[in-house]
């Protein structure tokens, strides 16, 4: 996700810079033909394009709403998984009762947390198609990673441990079938929104919507210069390409909501949301967590952070 003070225009027209080329050079060419060379007189009513444009506005309208809520529902299915791991440690710090053994019971309760915090970490990166595994040795015992590589799903191979020790927590006497059937809800509401992640990343935007729109755009764009270069001459390049700018930036953004698990600045900022539940989990925890970011130097007046 990028957090920001003032968003650079250079990352704004970035995006489309091929795109303002292109129609800069288009708009300058029919312009001077246009003109000086009087090799074509085309001109075409202003409300041709007007109305062309109106319509396009609606469809683009339409696409980052959908879009947006796309972004929304990954966002909110995170929002839900900071809930859960906490409301998990909660639990285990709370239910767990061994009073043969209050040091195996600590243990089994920062197995089972510290393990939570990598199920974060391996589903955010799992979601991002990179290596899941990457990292989790730092918080779950190598005998769970033995165990987890023969997953090709790391997310799901980690809730089965959780449940398995649940069950034996269970079985020893630690937790009472209740206080095991409430901490089995939690484990089930995180599979429930790795299904829900699972969902929007596996479902494509469909394409064919998208490339109409596309075309709808460019037919706009080559159609404008001969409704404006009447009333404007030489003017109507300018115009013509902030015109264009504007229908460019508005596609370009739905198309990066979307898909809010590509790595992207616009993405669903995952691995900062882990490392709140890092840090809150370990705090409760009464672990000591301190992380520290390098950020590199800034412009005074700029401030961009790209937290992925």
């Amino acid at each position: 996700m990028l957090l920001k003070e003032n968003i650079p225009a250079k990352y704004i027209f970035g995006k489309i810079s091929k795109e303002i080329m292109i129609v800069a050079f288009y708009a300058t060419i029919i312009t001077v033909l246009y003109s000086n060379f009087h090799v074509t007189r085309i001109s075409i009513p202003i409300a041709v394009p007007t109305i062309l444009g109106t319509v396009i506005s609606l469809l683009l309208a339409f696409k980052s709403n959908q879009a947006y809520d796309r972004w929304w529902e990954a966002r909110t299915l995170w929002g839900a998984i900071v809930n859960d791991s906490r409301s998990l440690t909660r639990q285990l710090l709370t239910f767990v009762d061994n009073p043969y053994g209050a040091e195996d019971e600590k243990v089994f309760c920062e197995r089972l947390a510290r393990r939570q915090i990598a199920w974060c970490y391996a589903l955010s990166r799992h979601l991002r198609g990179q290596n899941p595994l990457e990292g989790l040795e730092r918080l779950i015992i190598a005998e769970d990673m033995e165990y987890i590589k023969n997953y090709s799903n790391i997310p799901v191979a980690l809730l089965e441990l959780q449940g398995s020790d649940l069950r034996n927590a269970y079985k020893l006497g630690w937790i009472n079938e209740y206080q095991q059937v409430q901490m089995d809800k939690t484990l089930t509401n995180f599979s429930n929104q790795m299904g829900g992640c699972e969902r929007i990343k596996n479902t494509v935007f469909p394409v064919t919507y998208s490339v109409y729109i596309h075309f709808s755009i460019i037919l706009f764009v080559m159609l404008l210069p001969f409704g404006l270069i009447e009333f404007f001459s030489f003017a109507t390049i300018p115009l013509v390409i902030a015109i264009a700018c504007s229908f460019f930036l508005i596609e370009k953004m739905s198309i990066h909501l979307q898909d809010p698990f590509e790595n992207k600045p616009t993405d669903t900022p995952t691995t900062t949301i882990c490392r709140t539940i890092e840090r809150d989990i370990k705090q409760m925890l009464k672990e000591n967590y301190r992380h520290e970011e390098k950020v590199g130097a800034h412009n005074s007046k700029v401030k961009m952070y790209y937290i992925l």
